[in-house]
């Protein structure tokens, strides 16, 4: 064995076990053990503070009576406390928006109105936390979560998307300590208010070169219709726009068969580019998915007042991040599918 294949067999030997590595053996222990260590607990008491008490949503136009920051500035306060806590030296982004309008005798789900120029805009910040690679920093892995609610409206926002934001903070939790080949960013940046905040993260990525391999949006996972919640299903859903997220996309699956972790898992391709991950499909990124629980989305509170932490579904959102994780772990270790 050459030099630098005997260096890299032993590096990867270290993080995944020996036969994990070995030709023709897939990557077990290593993962199993990481993925035992996301604390449904840990998801459900996050997604409490940051929906009920003791903030009750995530908008820019909100602010909790005595206290003198929005409810989304304490959001970024919160992820940024506890990234640090953890290790990480989180930086924030700056943009601008508005928040949208409410029109009462619409639809519900599509209740928002486009706010006008005059409107008041808002200054609000894309979160960023980092954990540098050791074998391969240039190749950058992205995971993306929205942290906003709805602007429009006095939603907790459980499903859309407390948990995608909860979520990818308890693997960065996780992997805080694991001794990444390829650099792994985390990125919560603001839908629910307008110009999405993701397209600005794109833009810049684009200008600074970086090379985004993989990119895992984790949007509403586990929300899901009134029909699966009854049956009790456990679905996942990852979306795709281009042959590159497609394999992405297969990756989620074969690793839910591999660690049968249970989930319903279906993969679906998308018309055109589409939420946090399609800003940055637009910007020139194409291995781009989005996990989300259900497609076309079905949970029964979307955009609604009901869309509250106690109807989530813990279980569900566990093994979806259970499924995102193993399969940034694959990507860590392999590169882009």
């Amino acid at each position: 064995m050459a030099g630098q294949s005997r260096r890299a067999f032993l590096h990867r030997a270290a993080i995944f076990g020996t036969a994990a590595v070995l030709p023709g053996k897939p990557v077990t222990d290593r993962v199993v053990e990481l993925l035992e260590r996301i604390d449904p607990e840990a998801i459900r008491r996050d997604l409490f503070f940051l929906c009920k008490s003791p903030l009750p949503w995530r908008k820019a136009n909100s602010i909790v009576p005595g206290h003198t920051k929005s409810t989304l500035d304490e959001t970024d306060d919160f992820l940024a406390e506890r990234l640090g806590k953890l290790g990480y030296s989180p930086t924030k982004e700056a943009a601008r928006v508005q928040a949208f309008g409410f029109n009462p005798s619409v639809t519900r789900a599509v209740a928002y109105v486009t706010p006008r120029p005059k409107d008041p805009w808002y200054v609000v910040h894309n979160v960023y936390a980092e954990k540098r690679g050791s074998d391969r920093p240039n190749e950058i892995i992205l995971l993306i979560a929205h942290k906003d609610s709805q602007s429009w409206i006095d939603s907790p926002g459980a499903y859309d998307n407390g948990v995608g934001t909860v979520s990818i903070l308890e693997l960065a939790r996780v992997l805080a300590k694991f001794p990444n080949r390829c650099t792994i960013r985390f990125l919560w940046c603001n839908e629910e208010h307008t110009p999405w905040t993701s397209v600005l993260a794109a833009k810049n990525a684009k200008a600074r070169g970086d090379n985004l391999i993989a990119i895992f949006n984790v949007d509403s996972i586990g929300g899901k219709s009134r029909a699966a919640i009854d049956a009790g299903k456990k679905p996942n859903v990852s979306l795709y726009t281009k042959p590159e997220g497609k394999r992405l996309a297969d990756l989620v699956t074969r690793v839910n068969e591999e660690y049968r972790i249970g989930l319903e898992q279906r993969v679906v391709a998308r018309t055109s580019p589409g939420d946090d991950d399609g800003s940055f499909v637009n910007a020139g990124f194409p291995s781009a998915i989005v996990n989300i629980g259900s497609f076309p989305y079905a949970d029964p509170n979307y955009h609604d007042f009901g869309d509250m932490p106690e109807k989530v579904d813990i279980p569900n959102v566990h093994m979806a991040a259970k499924a995102i994780l193993a399969a940034v772990l694959h990507t860590d270790r392999d590169g882009a599918p």
